[in-house]
């Protein structure tokens, strides 16, 4: 693989504070486009752009990735090279259906784990699909609400009413519901489509744990939970008084 020279070009000038606006940081291993060794930087997501420093002390960033109009892959591990979590950022792929071939300009990036990657990955396609109704995994309730007011009024999330409808459909009476796991892969992939703004369908082969999984994931990762953290003490404090009312009954 051959990986481009990070692009300064587009990235906006000035010298932000490291965690000034900052959607993510951490450590991360970039791949040098001559000499193919590895450089351990400390990477800032901020806006929609990847800033990366030499430490974490460091104001000025040595370069940054522009993601706007780009494509995040996580890539296939090697057997043979266990403990090297890789991923691409490639430019041109947003909004194509197909996976943009690899090219010169791509940029590959390593994480220490596979559960760093991950949230790298997820938090980098968020940026990159957000303004196309993506990136709704660990997006806040909200802003998800918003944007899909285009699509008519409603009060939940588009992903919420497909997964709730096909539930009350096919699951109702299904053992085990909200409790047996779906099929991983299936629920990883569903993601995946959900946060690059597709919005696939279910039908009568998609097996309602797995729709179920994917709705619990969803919940999970919201920033925050659906009883706002404001709201918490209300919500118990209703329900003391409800249960106070049934002893008295």
């Amino acid at each position: 693989m051959v990986m481009g020279e990070v692009s300064r070009g587009p990235c906006r000038p000035g010298s932000p504070g490291l965690q000034e606006g900052a959607l993510k940081a951490g450590w991360l291993k970039k791949q040098r486009s001559i000499m193919k060794n590895w450089q351990l930087r400390w990477f800032v997501l901020r806006s929609d752009q990847l800033y990366f420093y030499k430490d974490e002390e460091e104001t000025k960033p040595q370069g940054c990735i522009p993601l706007q109009g780009c494509q995040v892959n996580e890539l296939t591990t090697n057997p043979d090279e266990p403990g090297r979590h890789l991923f691409e950022i490639v430019p041109g792929g947003s909004g194509e259906k197909d996976r943009a071939p690899i090219s010169h300009e791509s940029f590959l990036l390593m994480a220490n784990t596979q559960s760093d990657m991950d949230d790298w990955v997820k938090a980098i396609r968020r940026v990159i699909w957000a303004p196309f109704g993506g990136g709704i995994f660990g997006q806040r309730l909200e802003d998800t609400v918003q944007y899909e007011k285009k699509f008519g009024h409603r009060l939940a999330p588009l992903l919420v009413e497909q997964c709730v409808d096909f539930i009350r459909e096919r699951g109702l009476d299904e053992e085990g519901l909200f409790r047996m796991p779906g099929q991983a892969n299936l629920v990883k992939e569903l993601q995946e489509a959900f946060d690059c703004g597709d919005k696939p369908l279910f039908d009568s082969n998609t097996d309602v744990h797995t729709v179920a999984s994917l709705l619990k994931l969803y919940l999970r990762e919201l920033p925050e939970p659906v009883i706002p953290f404001s709201k918490y003490e209300d919500f118990l404090s209703c329900a003391q008084l409800l249960a106070k009312d049934e002893e008295e009954v």
